[in-house]
């Protein structure tokens, strides 16, 4: 007589389990804060750190899909060469298979509720008693979450047990291993987590509902179907994530095909050399461990012919944003100073319109000579922060380049001067990026103060826009200095009267205590921001002058 399949037990194991991944993730994030990405960041400078950063941090963070997601991050803002990020991505998939470790380990050579129903009561207890901690707290939920994921496992188990033993896998027609290779990918793919796909394919083999060698296939299908979830994160990126994320697919779905092909092979090392053939759980853990291990020795050294053939499918579109330095000589100082001023009178203008456009009001700016960068009759091309910040480096390069000649003292110093100038726009374009969603929050607020402090900030970068038009598209009109120098006075009054405004609000209630905090810091960001505009234009004027009224730009 055949026994019934508790199908809701069951999905509510996978539940339980799907959760428990979910909370040891997220509560590993918090307890680590920014540390997991800064090395990831800081330490993939070669191919092997790269591997052992991947290897780490996934085994840690328990989640191959959070790691290679924040691998395409980086690739996308630049931090990460592609050739560095493949072999991340590679250390990823060997590092996920901790977590089969972790389950054929102790999921099924003990009982499970023995220490999984503590784990769960002290890790609840703890994020009540210990909720004034947020340390605290995230430790209790890492300890609930293991809980969590042994209960959820144990579900899984005893719901399949009983319908285990009356099938008789003989009986079964025999539909090839394609069909269990698909059926771990399709798992993977709704449940977005290759774990949660291990540890079913961990139950029903030690039920023996499947045989080892359709188990290992599913496992191979698992790790196929975790590119589904970085192919999405490169949708509408960049040609850089697109590189990344087909760089995932193409290794991991080689290291399945060869996999496949080495079965018999690893078979053998799993049975005969390392004795598990008895244990076919954890001979499946090993085997998962084996054969991401394999792929990494076949793919490893030819990540950089990967790379190559990769840039070549998804070419990175640079926008060219250099107009005056690219043609420009570094062997002829007085010409390469005039090109560096006008490059620099680019960047500037560039930059300005870029945060404009952000803000919101580039529209207010479009009059018949807006549009056009200094020395060009075409509108300017349309940029990205990351843009700027590469338009930043090339500038300095071009600089450096000067440097390593033989300059004249006084060139020098206006060279030096100018270079002050891009650094400070660079700058001053950061701190700019950076507020907007600060000053955006000011428009959702309820608060009249809150709303007039919002249109502030606006006009007064409006002005700035109106003051650098001008100073770029006319400069070398006399009498741009005594302009600027009127135009600085307005910056120092609007950040007085600001202030006044902010001390008028709290006094008379208008505004809680805690939120002059914010408006101040703003205001004081976005004053720095505007004093390190003007000075750079006044730096930039075909005298180079100097400004010996002002403190000097702040770098």
């Amino acid at each position: 007589m055949m026994t019934s399949f508790d199908e809701w037990k069951f999905l509510a194991g996978l539940g339980i389990f799907l959760f428990g991944i979910f909370m040891m993730e997220e509560s590993i994030k918090l307890l680590a804060g920014r540390s997991f990405k800064t090395m990831i960041r800081r330490y993939t400078g070669t191919r092997f750190k790269g591997l052992m950063t991947g290897v780490v941090s996934t085994a840690v963070l328990q989640s191959s899909s959070a790691v290679s997601l924040m691998v395409l991050a980086f690739v996308g803002a630049g931090l990460m060469t592609l050739v560095n990020a493949i072999a991340v991505i590679m250390g990823a998939m060997v590092g996920t298979t901790f977590t089969a470790w972790i389950v054929a380990v102790f999921g099924f050579k003990f009982k499970i509720d023995a220490f999984a129903l503590p784990l769960i009561g002290i890790g609840g207890l703890g994020l009540i008693v210990l909720s004034g901690s947020a340390r605290y707290v995230n430790i209790s939920k890492l300890v609930a979450a293991f809980g969590f994921l042994f209960l959820g496992l144990d579900f899984m188990k005893t719901s399949v047990e009983d319908v285990a033993a009356a099938v008789d896998l003989s009986a079964l027609p025999d539909v090839g291993l394609w069909i269990y290779l698909g059926a771990g990918i399709l798992m993977t793919v709704i449940m977005q987590s290759s774990s949660a796909t291990i540890a079913v394919i961990l139950t029903t083999l030690f039920s023996g509902i499947i045989d080892f060698t359709q188990g290992a296939a599913m496992v191979i299908g698992a790790n196929v179907g975790t590119t589904v979830t970085i192919l999405l994160g490169s949708v509408g990126g960049i040609p850089a994530k697109k590189q990344a994320a087909v760089s995932a697919l193409v290794f991991k779905t080689g290291t399945a095909l060869a996999a496949l092909l080495a079965l018999p092979l690893m078979f053998r090392i799993i049975d005969d050399l390392l004795g598990l053939s008895d244990n076919p759980v954890l001979g499946m853990a090993a085997f998962h461990t084996l054969f991401n291990f394999m792929g990494v020795i076949l793919f490893f050294p030819v990540i950089p012919a990967l790379a190559r053939y990769l840039e070549r499918i998804f070419p990175e579109r640079r926008t060219i944003l250099t107009q005056y330095i690219l043609n420009t000589t570094a062997e002829v100082p007085e010409a390469a100073l005039e090109a560096l001023r006008k490059e620099v009178l680019h960047q500037l203008y560039l930059s300005t319109h870029y945060i404009a456009e952000r803000y919101g009001i580039r529209a207010v700016r479009q009059t018949d000579r807006a549009g056009y960068p200094p020395g060009l009759s075409e509108p300017a091309p349309v940029v990205r922060y990351a843009d700027l910040t590469r338009y930043h480096a090339e500038i300095f390069s071009f600089y450096a380049q000067v440097q390593t000649g033989e300059t004249d003292r006084t060139v020098t110093l206006q060279m030096e001067s100018v270079i002050r100038s891009s650094r400070s726009v660079m700058n001053a374009t950061k701190n700019l990026y950076d507020l907007r969603r600060e000053i955006e929050d000011l428009a959702a607020d309820d608060n009249m103060f809150m709303l007039d402090a919002h249109s502030n900030f606006k006009n007064r970068l409006d002005q700035l826009v109106v003051i650098v038009d001008r100073v770029t598209q006319e400069s070398e009109e006399d009498g741009l200095a005594d302009v600027l120098n009127r135009f600085f006075q307005l910056v120092e009054e609007a950040d007085k009267q600001f202030i006044q405004s902010c001390a008028g609000a709290v006094a008379q209630g208008k505004i809680m205590t805690t939120e002059v905090t914010r408006l101040l810091m703003a205001n004081r960001l976005f004053t720095q921001s505007g004093r390190m505009m003007v000075l750079s234009m006044q730096s930039l004027l075909p005298e180079i002058i100097p400004s010996q009224d002002y403190p000097q730009q702040s770098s």
